[in-house]
């Protein structure tokens, strides 16, 4: 049977022959299946974000908006070691978030300490510019929260928008020509480019989430009067 990685199946230690322990992502793959509370399609949406986001993006903290359990923030900073902390930031915090937490930091001691859940508005966060704002599959509007959190801060931010509905998200007036959630994200960009920021655009593979497109937004800088 072929191996399906957007399958929504928790991972269980049963799981662990399909991952090798000798790579990084078989180690966090093991790390997920030995604390058995997240589905294989989470891990593999959060790995393939997380390693796009590092090849173009490092080091200043981290701040998962509607995060869940966390698990971008987590692989982040396994990713990146000068990034010195990441908050995860969601409605409700998993009761199976301390599970994965307390796996993840027993196989990477260094990352004790560094990854902390808030139950804040998106709009009572304080951020600093030098902050990397990340969100994967922030249902419709809760996306456009998201950017406005990075824009308020000017922080550079990636997410990989999801369930874009129209008439609740700004379209930009292009659904008449192309596909409407492809009209709202490419309403999202060109808002990013507005306010002055680097866009840049990815896809993750289709076969974890057909979801799969992941925007980019850096500020550029201001130039000297």
């Amino acid at each position: 049977m072929q191996f399906d990685p957007g399958l929504r199946r928790r991972l269980t230690p049963r799981d662990f022959d399909r991952f090798p322990a000798d790579t990084l992502f078989g180690g966090l793959a093991r790390a997920v299946c030995e604390a058995e509370c997240l589905p294989r399609k989470e891990l593999y949406e959060a790995w393939e974000v997380a390693r796009r986001v590092r090849r173009r993006f490092r080091g200043g903290p981290v701040f998962d908006l509607a995060a869940g359990h966390g698990l971008v923030a987590w692989a982040l900073l396994l990713l990146d070691d000068t990034t010195p902390w990441a908050v995860c930031v969601d409605k409700r915090e998993p009761k199976s978030a301390a599970r994965l937490a307390e796996v993840l930091s027993a196989r990477w001691p260094r990352l004790a300490g560094r990854v902390r859940f808030a139950r804040e508005k998106f709009e009572a966060l304080e951020v600093p510019s030098e902050a990397l704002v990340v969100s994967v599959h922030a249902c419709g509007p809760l996306t456009d929260r998201v950017l406005d959190v990075a824009l308020a801060a000017r922080a550079r931010v990636a997410v990989l928008p999801c369930c874009q509905a129209l008439g609740k998200c700004d379209d930009g007036g292009l659904s008449g020509w192309v596909d409407g959630a492809l009209a709202v994200d490419l309403t999202r960009a060109a808002r990013l480019r507005a306010a002055g920021y680097h866009v840049h655009t990815q896809t993750i593979p289709a076969e974890v989430t057909p979801k799969n497109r992941l925007l980019f937004g850096e500020p550029a800088p201001r130039e000297l009067a």
